[in-house]
């Protein structure tokens, strides 16, 4: 439970039967941080950040209060937990997963996070957000490598195709979220064949290349202690 957030009971009866069911734009709120949680409605003047950019709930106008090196700690990795949609366990997985592989944990633990299927289908622009990607691969609209994946957690490989199945291309969905790309950029890591919805993973991310607002060594302390 969050700790110095008077919502925190009810933020966790919020999330039932493994998935968040709360507004998303508390979430933001909650983290003050833009996280584009709701794709292009982020970018418009309905953003629910922008127009109340302090933290929800009854004392959520109050000056955020003085927190512990550990709430500090605890505020990041519900930040990037949430920024990339995944319940604890899910994040925690890839944190062990990251511990045991040789490198730099926390640069270790981003890498994985953008190697995600659901994550390179957003990153491509195939949906306007991560959960709506997550859906989208669970419903069978993508291949890789000309074979059928539904399972948003796989880690693509340097090599792989992702596809829109044939189809699914005219689903008003892709079709909006193509037209909105242009908006969010694609990462250099990755390759976007736009006409074609293909999209092809080129190299890993490298740290530099991932500019969102993390501090991911206070991830690796945390789960240290």
């Amino acid at each position: 439970m969050d700790v110095g957030h008077p919502n925190a009971v009810e933020c966790e009866r919020r999330t039932v039967l493994a998935r968040y069911i709360g507004s998303v734009c508390r979430l933001c709120r909650r983290e003050n941080l833009k996280m584009f949680l709701k794709g292009d409605r982020c970018y418009s003047d309905k953003c629910a950040f922008d127009r109340r950019g302090y933290a929800p709930g009854q004392h959520g106008q109050r000056r955020r209060r003085k927190i512990s090196d550990y709430g500090i700690q605890l505020r990041e990795k519900q930040k990037v937990k949430r920024m990339y949609c995944l319940l604890e366990g899910q994040f925690h997985g890839l944190f062990k997963k990251a511990e045991q592989k040789k490198g730099v944990t926390g640069t270790n633990l981003l890498v994985f996070l953008e190697r995600r299927l659901d994550n390179v289908a957003y990153r491509l622009g195939f949906a306007n957000s991560r959960t709506q990607a997550r859906q989208l691969v669970r419903h069978n609209h993508f291949t890789v490598n000309g074979k059928k994946m539904n399972i948003p957690s796989y880690l693509v490989k340097i090599g792989d195709v992702i596809e829109v199945r044939e189809k699914s291309r005219k689903v008003g969905v892709f079709l909006d979220a193509m037209e909105t790309v242009v908006r969010r950029g694609v990462p250099g890591w990755i390759e976007l064949e736009k006409g074609k919805f293909r999209g092809k993973v080129n190299a890993f991310p490298a740290r530099e290349e991932l500019t969102m607002p993390i501090q991911e060594q206070l991830v690796v302390e945390l789960y240290s202690k």
